[in-house]
């Protein structure tokens, strides 16, 4: 995937007032995720996504690297912008290792767009649950002046022969993801399956 595609596709995710009349406008790399809503939620320390939230999306891929790396990229949060091309800036709001009750600010671009005239979306999440090297769960809002999306995040490493499936849950809420469900929950899907891809393609270049 080219950086033009991976950074629209990360955009789309949080910049949902001007993406929702632009669905299909960036597509998941091939192979890059397995994506699906059905069955049970997954969950870290036996909590969840939000049950009540009518946008929500699911997927998973196969990392071909050792948890140790894809464990140290996720939670290295400082790092995110190194291999994330649309996260601006990253800081944690603690300090040592991340675990359940730590916070981290980060930003991303914001295109003009009808709800706000903000160029940044500022998104604060707070780590609710964490087993090392084995989940995470984090909240908070995604805001821009006129805007507000309010998010739950699992994410869930196994290691299996090959090297390491993750698999992700993203619930969203607030007015303008409500507004069109459809259209949110597929700007959430390639959110999600480009910040996959971006992990897997950054563990599997032998990133430490």
């Amino acid at each position: 995937m080219s950086a033009t595609r991976s950074t629209g596709i990360r955009t789309a995710l949080l910049t949902v007032p001007l993406a929702l009349g632009l669905l299909g406008a960036a597509v998941a790399p091939a192979g890059a995720a397995t994506g699906h809503r059905a069955g049970t939620s997954l969950t870290c320390h036996g909590a969840g996504v939000d049950p009540s939230a009518r946008v929500r999306y699911r997927t998973e891929t196969l990392i071909h690297a050792p948890l140790r790396t894809v464990w140290r990229l996720q939670t290295d949060v400082a790092r995110w912008p190194d291999w994330q091309a649309t996260v601006r800036s990253a800081e944690r709001l603690d300090d040592g290792p991340l675990r359940a009750g730590s916070a981290f600010r980060w930003t991303t671009p914001l295109p003009p767009n009808p709800a706000s005239t903000d160029p940044t979306l500022e998104i604060t999440s707070t780590v609710r649950q964490l087993r090392p090297g084995s989940c995470l769960r984090w909240t908070g809002p995604a805001v821009a002046a006129g805007l507000r999306i309010d998010g739950v995040h699992v994410w869930n490493f196994t290691e299996v022969p090959g090297g390491v499936l993750v698999r992700t849950e993203e619930t969203h809420t607030g007015p303008q993801v409500d507004a069109n469900v459809p259209a949110a929950t597929g700007i959430l899907r390639q959110g999600l399956e480009g910040w996959l891809h971006d992990l897997k393609t950054t563990a599997e270049s032998g990133a430490r």
